[in-house]
This record gives C-alpha cells, sequence and structure tokens, in this order.
C-alpha cells in the first residue's frame, strides 16, 4: 500500500508538473533547471515590457500605461499679467492704504475674452479695481510714426477701452508722440473732450529727459494741491534724470514747475532717488503739494539695474528670456514666475518696497504688454 501510495503520488506531481508547464510556459531561451517556471504575482516589469504586466509568472497586456508627466502647463498670459498687477497693488496698499498705481498700456487687459468665443468678452473688474490711473498710448499719434494717428479701426478699439476704464473710475491720462503746436493741440483736444489728461512728447518715454518745449508752461496749470489722482488736470515724464546733472539739481528743476504729476525713473544714474530728493519733487513752484510716481518696469529686466548679478543671463534665472529686439540690454521676463514676482514686490527687499519707502505717492508700471511676446504678438510685443 506504501509502495502504490508512492507510486500515485509520483503520477500525480508528474501530471501537475506537465499542467503547469503547459498552463506557463518558460520565456524562449530561458534555461530549464527542473521544468518548473519561479511564480511571482505581479513581478516587476522589463524594459521592453511596457504595456504588459506579469500574473502568476505570466505576461499579459494590462491596461494602456499613462503617458509621462508634462512639465508644460498652458497659461493665460493676460490673466497672468493681471494678477501680477493685482498682487503689485495689494502688497502695496498693505503698506500705504492711499498709494497709487498707474499702468502704462495695457489696454486689453481690462476685458477678459471668452475662452470659446473670442469674440465675447467681460470686464477684468479685479484687475480694474486694483488700478488708480491708466497711461493710454499713441491713441492719437503712435510712437513709431510721430504725428501720425493709429489705423482707423485699432483707434476706435482703443479709444472705446480707455473710455471704459474711464466709467469704471480709472483716472484715464494719454501720451502721443509729436511736436509742436498742431499736434500738441490737436492731441490734447481729441483728449479733453473725452475727459482724458493729455501729454505730448517728441521722444520715447524711455529717452524722455526734458520737460515739454511746448507748452513751456502746462495746461490746466493751478495752484492748489493734488492730493488725488482725479485732481490731476497735467503731468509729465522724466524718464532719464541724468541730463540734470546732480540729483538735487534735477530736483531743484522739477520743483520750479506747476505740473500737478511728476512721474520719474527711481534711480538718478546708478543712485536711487535719496528721500530729500522725492521730497523736493512733491511741491509745486506755487509751494502746493503734488503727486510724484516712480517708474517700474515689470515686463522686462535689463542688466544695468541694481538687482542684475553678474552671472546672469538668457535662462539663469530659469525667468530670464531672449534680449529684446533693438535693446540687447534688456532681456524678456517669463513675469508670471515666483522669483521674478518676489523680486518686483512682496518683501522688504523687493524693488516695490524701496520705492515706497523712499517716500513715492505711487508707481507707474511700464512693461504691462510683455504678454504680447509670449503670446506670438512679435519680437518685442508688436
Amino acid at each position: 500500500m506504501r509502495s502504490n501510495s508512492r507510486h500515485q503520488n509520483a503520477l500525480l506531481a508528474m501530471l501537475c508538473a506537465f499542467a503547469l508547464s503547459w498552463a506557463f510556459p518558460s520565456p524562449a531561451g530561458a534555461q530549464n533547471t527542473g521544468g518548473t517556471v519561479p511564480l511571482g504575482i505581479f513581478a516587476p516589469l522589463g524594459a521592453g515590457d511596457q504595456g504588459f504586466v506579469r500574473i502568476q509568472g505570466r505576461v499579459q497586456r494590462g491596461p494602456e500605461a499613462p503617458p509621462p508627466p508634462t512639465t508644460e502647463i498652458l497659461l493665460d498670459m493676460r490673466e497672468e499679467m493681471r494678477k501680477f498687477v493685482i498682487s503689485i497693488a495689494k502688497y502695496a496698499r498693505t503698506h500705504r492704504p492711499n498709494f497709487r498705481v498707474v499702468a502704462r498700456g495695457g489696454l486689453d487687459l481690462l476685458v477678459k475674452r471668452d475662452d470659446i468665443d473670442e469674440t465675447k468678452s467681460s470686464p477684468a473688474r479685479s484687475y480694474m479695481r486694483a488700478l488708480d490711473g491708466l497711461v493710454a498710448e499713441g491713441l492719437f499719434f503712435t510712437e513709431r510714426r510721430p504725428g501720425t494717428p493709429p489705423p482707423p479701426e485699432r483707434q476706435v478699439r482703443m479709444i472705446g477701452l480707455a473710455e471704459f476704464a474711464k466709467k469704471n473710475g480709472i483716472r484715464v491720462m494719454t501720451l502721443d508722440y509729436g511736436s509742436g503746436p498742431e499736434h500738441v493741440d490737436k492731441a490734447r483736444g481729441e483728449a479733453n473732450r473725452r475727459g482724458f489728461i493729455s501729454l505730448v512728447t517728441d521722444r520715447p518715454l524711455i529717452d524722455m529727459a526734458a520737460l515739454p518745449i511746448y507748452p513751456k508752461r502746462p495746461f490746466g496749470e493751478n495752484a492748489t494741491s493734488v492730493i488725488a489722482l482725479d485732481q490731476v488736470q497735467n503731468f509729465v515724464v522724466v524718464a532719464n534724470s541724468l541730463p540734470y546733472g546732480r540729483e538735487d539739481v534735477f530736483a531743484l528743476k522739477m520743483h520750479d514747475t506747476n505740473y500737478d504729476m511728476v512721474i520719474v525713473d527711481v534711480f538718478h544714474g546708478r543712485k536711487p532717488l535719496s528721500k530729500r530728493a522725492v521730497e523736493t519733487l512733491k511741491y509745486k513752484k506755487v509751494g502746493t503739494k503734488r503727486l510724484v510716481l516712480a517708474k517700474m518696469d515689470i515686463g522686462s529686466a535689463a542688466n544695468y539695474m541694481y538687482y542684475w548679478k553678474d552671472n546672469w543671463r538668457e535662462g539663469s534665472p530659469p525667468w530670464v528670456s531672449a534680449p529684446q529686439r533693438g535693446d540687447p540690454d534688456r532681456h524678456h521676463v517669463e513675469f508670471w514666475r515666483p522669483g521674478w514676482k518676489l523680486l518686483i514686490s512682496g518683501d522688504t527687499k523687493s524693488y516695490l518696497y524701496g520705492i515706497i519707502a523712499q517716500g513715492f505717492d505711487g508707481v507707474f508700471l511700464d512693461g504691462l504688454e510683455a504678454y504680447k511676446y509670449y503670446e506670438g504678438g512679435g519680437a518685442d510685443g508688436e
């Protein structure tokens, strides 16, 4: 009986081994070490086994593997710029509630396009609430062709957006390009008719280093103190104060005018304007107060600015992009990146905090139309 039992057990083992070898054959080329296949449950797959799983040693087709993760995120560049400006305004007003925020250009940011139907739009209310003022550029005479109006369709659209801003409580000023009484009077007449405040210059804003030749005294000159943007009847921009010589000479020269608002660069050469110089700028010749705003570019980084480090270049830091066409010392920036945003605003080491600490009444935000570059609107946003 014991012999028969051993015989039956051996026969049963042979049958099991045969069944297992039929159901789970050894991989081709595998060495047979005893007629059995090691049984593994969900064993790791090899490099060539993608799309398959091992179940009890047998490779079978499983569910499709998910696509590899991607670092590319589709961003709404206009919305990113809106959020950037909103964050700047919010930070500034936590330190000084009446700090004014004035934007240069960016008229398209005033409305949000519908994601499905771009012919539809809605007001960008949070963005507009962040702004106190807006300088609409080239409404009547363009920078590229001074003394020449923009194409009719473009002009109608720009004026419509500027009027929309005004209806939403934003003080609208215009900056046009031309020279002589003909251009100045024409632009001023068109602006006044719509309730805008006009300035006409014969050079690009970045090169504005002198007071207007005409008129020698500002239109709407008045002796009252100006402490709010809705009181401003005239303004001037001096983006480069170096031609005036020493900073005190510059401050006194500006003090000798009766403009209601003065927009200046934060820096006089390599050094920021002193608190004393800023305080001098705040008073008109007649002795009453006016607003003084500091120009700050949030859409590009220049290698001559205080924050630029010697080892910076395109791609390092990651938010530094290609040099601007026609100005290789200035780079496009990925303005939505945390590193750039923190450099501009957000702590006591930021550009904006320095402006607040120097005593400026507000900030004039330049570079808002940087979003056009990343939308593919041209090398430099046009």
